[in-house]
């Protein structure tokens, strides 16, 4: 574990994954726990399939990726490295 997540280890982040249950938005729920996972960051990662609640994100295009209310991703399955980045800068 490196010292940036170990100082930040024990801070709670909250992930959503927008999307209404396709293959894509499947595999970015598996990915952002992976992610979160391996840096060692706790994150509470929520299955968001409600459509308004994806369209309040602005988001046209799913999966997306919302980290601490923040919209990281939409339209596409980011990397898992693209996802550790946006944890430890969150």
């Amino acid at each position: 574990m490196n010292r940036l997540s170990t100082r930040i280890k024990y801070i709670m982040l909250t992930v959503k994954v927008l999307g209404t249950g396709c293959s894509s938005c499947t595999k970015l729920e598996q990915i952002a726990k992976l992610a979160a996972d391996r840096i060692g960051i706790q994150a509470d990662v929520q299955k968001v399939d409600d459509i308004g609640e994806i369209m309040a994100y602005n988001v046209l295009a799913t999966p997306g990726l919302v980290i601490n209310e923040h919209l990281v991703s939409a339209g596409r399955v980011p990397t898992e490295n693209e996802v550790m980045n946006w944890l430890v800068n969150a």
